[in-house]
């Protein structure tokens, strides 16, 4: 069979993820070291695991309802008020998904009508675009830079803006730059849309991780609040991914359309790591701080690091990533990233993989132990010497 002629010709336009080669790359090397995907090397702490554990161990293998977990909802919503005074109701404005990602696809999805437009603002995260293409929307790419530290301006959001505007992403903090948005810097992107219908779809994923700053979200502002949608979840501040647990946090309206499609994709959230998640959001405080402190000292370790065998950093202020510039080599980012994995089993992400923006820089993960980071070093440091040798 032709199978080009039975797939969707949309789904066959999407790239694959430049991400996941790398990751691929490595299998078979047993001295390889992964600085690219980005996942926590921490364990889920153990008293999360153990309330799944316990959840399994009493039976609690039903379907939810669709919202998710009552309490979970309630343990969200008190949460949200705690971290990032945003007030949200457990019954309503709350919705259980299975992971960010699904809450993304989620917003497209109820937003979208065919032709509208998405703002996306990159270097980003590489889902974005596929999503918005695959709900017969438009990607509208607008890139950030260095020399504004990897934010949305108000004038660049301002000359993005059309009749065909429905929504603009705002990925902070920043994967793969480590970007973040203080409070003047959403007023400045709220004035601009004040006057419009358009939505905002706060991806806020790496929200507990910002270093000398609290986070701000565009719902804290008190006119912004009925339009933004925030996405979040447990995989980064909780290290639980696999758990695939995540929210979205919204106007009732939204929600409730939201929760219905929800329904008939998904039905509910997995039970038992519902149950994981309400004692990560009861108890885990202390579990985020404790990891955050550990990955600023990684931020820090590696970007020195990457300054001493000169090459050009930005200082991420959020998430656990850093963005090197590698233009001094003369290699693309491919380039530099397929040669650095070959010659020496270390994997890192070509910046051009998250879009316009990206090309001439690489994303490096420092969710890695510092063993990992100290050898990548070394092993870069022997990278560069043979290149410029």
């Amino acid at each position: 069979m032709d199978y080009k002629h039975i797939l969707s010709q949309r789904i066959q336009n999407i790239p694959p993820s430049g991400i996941r080669k790398y990751f691929d790359l490595l299998e078979g090397m047993p001295d390889g070291i992964s600085l690219g995907v980005g996942e926590p090397d921490f364990q889920t702490p153990w008293h999360i695991r153990d309330a799944g554990i316990y959840a399994l161990e009493k039976g609690f293998t039903k379907y939810t309802p669709n919202a998710g977990l009552s309490d979970l909802r309630r343990a969200i919503s008190a949460y949200m008020k705690r971290r990032f005074d945003l007030e949200y109701a457990p019954l309503g404005q709350i919705l259980v998904t299975v992971g960010g990602s699904e809450g993304l696809d989620l917003a497209f999805r109820c937003l979208l009508e065919p032709g509208d437009e998405v703002i996306i603002p990159t270097p980003s995260f590489v889902c974005y675009g596929p999503l918005v293409s695959m709900t017969h929307g438009v990607p509208v790419l607008v890139e950030t830079k260095a020399e504004d530290e990897f934010r949305l301006t108000p004038q660049a959001l301002r000359a993005a803006i059309t009749p065909r505007t429905k929504a603009v992403v705002l990925p902070f903090p920043n994967n793969p730059t480590g970007g973040i948005m203080g409070r003047e810097h959403l007023e400045a992107l709220a004035e601009v849309l004040r006057d419009t219908d358009i939505m905002v779809i706060s991806d806020e994923i790496y929200a507990e991780l910002t270093y000398g700053q609290r986070h701000v979200s565009m719902a804290n502002l008190p006119d912004m609040y009925p339009r933004t949608i925030v996405v979040n979840g447990f995989s980064k501040a909780y290290s639980m991914t696999g758990w695939r647990m995540g929210y979205l946090c919204g106007p009732r309206e939204l929600i409730a359309a939201m929760t219905k499609l929800h329904q008939y994709g998904i039905m509910s959230a997995p039970t038992t790591s519902q149950y994981a998640a309400i004692e990560a959001m009861v108890n885990g405080d202390r579990d985020i701080e404790a990891m955050k402190e550990e990955y600023d000292g990684r931020r820090r370790f590696l970007l020195d690091g990457l300054r001493k065998l000169g090459l050009d950093c930005f200082e991420p202020r959020g998430a656990f990533y850093v963005f090197p510039c590698i233009r001094s080599t003369g290699l693309t980012s491919e380039e530099f990233c397929d040669q650095f994995i070959t010659q020496e089993q270390v994997a890192v992400i070509p910046g051009s993989a998250f879009g316009p923006g990206g090309e001439g820089y690489v994303r490096a993960c420092y969710a890695a132990s510092m063993k990992n980071l100290g050898e990548a070093l070394h092993r870069l440091e022997r990278f560069l010497t043979r290149l410029h040798g």
